[in-house]
């Protein structure tokens, strides 16, 4: 993939393939085509979050450290998501880390930059902010399940607490 122009994995990727050519030349000019080997971090909680990057293969694992236990994954991204928000919100810092888990091949935007874009023109803002909020309510949403499964007691019926 990493042959076809960065317009082109745009105008291919889940994220991305239903915006306007001349949105998607403009965000273009603000990424590269790059490849992570795996178990290569991407970046840790707290660090500068200073760019993000939409998956065309491999995946990459998100975590957080746990005091006396490690990082523990918390969540893993494939083809055709996105890897970061914490670069949209200020202090723009991760507020997890993300470790690649198989070989990744994607695409690496430079979040100042595309920070500067949604802000010079308004309907391209609210539109890829739109795209990036529902990124991270379905983050929220399978944090949540995830917790469920967790906490989940089988022999409570539902509405029950213990």
């Amino acid at each position: 993939m990493s042959s076809l122009s960065v317009f082109d994995q745009l105008a291919m990727h889940d994220f991305a393939a239903d915006l306007p050519a001349e949105w998607l030349h403009r965000w273009a000019l603000h990424g590269r085509p790059v490849f992570h080997a795996g178990q290569v971090r991407l970046f840790r909680a707290g660090d500068a979050a200073n760019r993000f990057w939409l998956i065309n293969s491999g995946a990459v694992a998100l975590d957080f450290a746990v005091p006396g236990r490690g990082d523990i994954v918390v969540e893993r991204l494939r083809q055709g998501s996105v890897v970061g928000w914490s670069w949209l919100v200020a202090p723009y810092r991760w507020r997890f880390g993300a470790v690649v888990a198989e070989d990744l091949h994607a695409i690496e935007f430079d979040a100042a930059k595309v920070r500067e874009l949604i802000a010079d023109d308004p309907q391209l803002g609210r539109d890829l902010n739109a795209r990036f909020l529902a990124v991270l309510a379905d983050r929220l949403h399978a944090a949540r399940a995830r917790l469920a499964e967790l906490y989940a007691y089988p022999d409570t019926e539902p509405g029950e607490y213990r």
